[in-house]
């Protein structure tokens, strides 16, 4: 299984890049958003473990484009993002996002999630 993951925080990146390859996972780095849509269309991942708030493309945008693509839309996104408050979690969900998971993250929680999403 194909996992991108994609943030602008070095320290989150390589915390998530180790659990998830741990995991079992093929494991793609984006830092930013216009690099994640990309590594989309060059890797067609399972998954995308997607930031929000990132340098000219956010993670809502992301999303988006990914669920409105036919060919990417059965991709899995879950949201990791400091932006708790349940107005942006509630737009996480209205643009497709399939798990939101605010920061900091249980690391078990996240890896228990993405493997429960992929067999699904």
């Amino acid at each position: 299984m194909k996992v991108l993951i994609v943030d602008d925080e070095p320290d989150i990146i390589m915390t998530l890049d180790f659990l998830m390859r741990k995991a079992g996972f093929d494991v793609f780095i984006g830092r930013n958003g216009a690099e994640a849509i990309e590594l989309v269309k060059e890797h067609q991942p399972d998954l995308v473990i997607l930031d929000i708030m990132m340098p000219n493309v956010d993670g809502y945008e992301v999303c988006t484009y990914i669920k409105q693509t036919e060919q990417y839309k059965n991709s899995k996104v879950i949201f990791l993002s400091a932006k708790g408050k349940e107005v942006d979690i509630e737009r996480g969900y209205a643009v497709g996002a399939d798990f939101y998971m605010p920061k900091p993250f249980s690391s078990r929680e996240l890896v228990k999630k993405a493997k429960e999403l992929l067999t699904k």
